[in-house]
């Protein structure tokens, strides 16, 4: 007999033995803490049960690839789940909203396997409704809020905002208006922003979650990262559609140190001069459609959702001032595109929808040589089918219903 077979042999010996004394396989493989993972922060669509944090390997060696691992509910019942950090930050302390009840969670997933709910907050230093978080370069987040608290009539918000820095307990360290006398009659509600350490300055949007307010907003606004003084509010640039400036979102830094801005006009503007007195806007590109929503920036590529197409356009912009379309990727006839995220580790772009509880949350390969986008087959959920469903399951914290996912971000 060969040593094959002899191995053979003593592997089916030793299942016997496990069966006969009341021990089984496992069903499904199962991921060890060691791996590498995707927590995506997700909520019930029928808005009865709370939010939760979903835990997905996310390790392309792993037998469990696309499985979920565990899940972690919080206390607060489902109103619109929002954003998480962009990307994993090093303290392994993760900020995750829900935007409409204006409260934010911080999760302590240094151990994936067993994330914890460190704090959370709502309100505060007299700002409320955070939305976007950026980590600064001592650790600390700053985020965005969309309103002075309670700044408006009863039943309404106000039209300015300000930025707040928080550290990991969730404690504030300073906060700063940004209401500006010059632009008074402007709607000045902070959506995003972009922290640019080597030049000591910080650009932020203005832009609204309220429908009756969704196209009202086209400025941004330059500050001194040091000591958060604003420096500059500007319009943007007005393109030939008239429409393409309009609801400016997400900024992120481009290779050539310009900020590329998103608007859900579906509009790339190009911010230059930001260490200068005068920073200048350039509309430089128009998707099909609107509502394009979260983009990511990787090497000279552009990588932007795009609903009209049900799914992504990515841009070349090694030519900033004109960038240029090099591929595009739908992932269905109906495939509502909203959130990228890049993970540096993997090579992996995750994908979440925006709508539809039959969409999948995907991971993308996106070649670095050419642009070209690819869906990532082999991260499939334990149905068989590429991507992950947040459709009607039994989930590990002990709910079953159909899920609503939004901010997603890799484990380091």
């Amino acid at each position: 007999m060969s040593r094959l077979s002899i191995t053979r042999v003593k592997v089916l010996l030793i299942v016997a033995l496990c069966a006969a004394n009341g021990f089984a396989p496992a069903a499904q493989p199962r991921s060890s803490g060691k791996g590498h993972y995707l927590l995506i922060w997700a909520g019930d669509r029928s808005k009865v049960s709370n939010d939760f944090l979903a835990v997905i390997d996310a390790d392309p060696s792993s037998a469990a690839y696309g499985h979920l691992v565990t899940t972690l509910a919080t206390d607060q019942r489902t109103e619109r789940v929002h954003h998480t950090e962009y990307t994993m930050p090093a303290s392994g302390m993760l900020f995750a909203n829900d935007h409409d009840v204006g409260r934010t969670f911080i999760f302590d997933v240094r151990d994936p396997l067993h994330p914890k709910i460190a704090a959370s907050f709502t309100d505060m230093a007299g700002y409320m409704h955070p939305h976007s978080f950026l980590r600064l370069p001592n650790g600390n987040v700053l985020a965005t809020f969309q309103h002075v608290h309670n700044g408006g009539p009863e039943g309404q918000t106000g039209k300015t905002g300000g930025l707040v820095e928080i550290d990991d307990h969730g404690k504030v360290v300073r906060s700063v208006s940004n209401a500006d006398p010059a632009f008074a009659g402007a709607l000045l509600m902070p959506y995003s922003l972009v922290v640019i350490p080597e030049i000591d300055r910080i650009v932020s949007t203005n832009s609204s979650m309220h429908d009756e307010d969704i196209f009202s907003g086209v400025t941004y606004q330059v500050w001194r990262l040091s000591d958060l003084k604003l420096l500059k509010t500007s319009f943007f640039d007005v393109g030939d559609n008239r429409y393409a400036h309009i609801s400016p979102e997400e900024p992120r830094l481009g290779p050539d140190g310009s900020v590329f801005v998103q608007t859900l006009g579906c509009g790339i503007e190009r911010i230059t001069g930001v260490e200068s007195s005068e920073p200048k806007s350039k509309l430089i590109y128009t998707f099909p459609g609107n509502w394009c929503g979260v983009p990511t920036i990787v090497g000279h590529y552009l990588v932007q959702s795009v609903p009209e197409v049900h799914g992504f356009i990515v841009l070349d912009i090694a030519n900033a001032e004109k960038p240029n379309e090099v591929s595009r990727l739908t992932l269905s006839d109906t495939f509502g595109s909203h959130w990228t995220g890049w993970d540096p580790k993997t090579r992996r772009l995750v994908v979440t929808p925006y709508e539809s509880a039959a969409d999948r949350t995907y991971l993308l390969k996106l070649d670095e040589t050419t642009g070209a986008l690819s869906v990532d087959t082999d991260f499939r959920d334990t149905d068989g089918k590429p991507g992950f469903s947040f459709a009607e399951r039994e989930w590990p914290h002990g709910w079953k219903g159909a899920a609503k996912p939004h901010g997603a971000v890799f484990t380091r």
